[in-house]
C-alpha cells in the first residue's frame, strides 16, 4: 500500500517574500526551484506583513508599500497560506539565545523551529538561531 506524499512546507523570510513577489532576480535558483516543486506548499508569516507595513511606513522600504496594503491578497493569488503568530512562537522568539536584537528575524526563526519548516532566506544572520535555511 502506498501512503500519501509528504507535503514540506517552506516558510518565507521576508525578503525572500518580497524577491518572490515581485519577481526580483534577487532570490536565488535553489530556492525558485524548492518554491516550485509539486510536493511544496507555501508559508508566509504574519510577521512578514507587520515587517512590510512597519518599514513601508517609517520610509525605509518604500517597495513594498503595495504588499503592505493588500498582503492577504497577494498572499492568496500565489497560494502562500499565512501563518499566525502564537504565545508559544512568541515566548519561544524571546528566549531563543544569541544578542541579534531583530524581532523579526527571532520571530521567523521561532516559527521556522517550532514548525518544523525550512525559511527559504539569503540572510546569514539565522545560522546564530540554528534555522534549517534554503538559499
Amino acid at each position: 500500500m502506498l501512503g500519501k506524499a509528504r507535503t514540506m512546507k517552506l516558510l518565507f523570510d521576508t525578503h525572500a517574500l518580497f524577491w518572490f513577489l515581485d519577481g526580483d532576480p534577487k532570490l536565488s535558483e535553489s530556492a525558485r526551484q524548492a518554491i516550485s516543486a509539486p510536493d511544496v506548499s507555501l508559508v508566509a508569516s504574519a510577521v512578514s506583513a507587520w515587517e512590510f507595513a512597519n518599514k513601508a511606513r517609517i520610509g525605509k522600504w518604500p517597495e513594498v508599500q503595495r504588499f503592505a496594503e493588500r498582503f492577504t491578497e497577494y498572499a492568496q493569488d500565489q497560494q502562500i497560506a499565512l501563518l499566525s503568530v502564537s504565545a508559544e512562537h512568541a515566548r519561544h522568539a524571546g528566549l531563543m539565545p544569541g544578542d541579534h536584537r531583530d524581532p523579526f528575524d527571532r520571530m521567523l526563526a521561532a516559527q521556522s523551529e517550532i514548525e518544523q519548516m525550512p525559511l527559504v532566506t539569503a540572510d546569514p544572520v539565522f545560522r546564530v538561531f540554528g534555522t534549517k535555511t534554503i538559499w
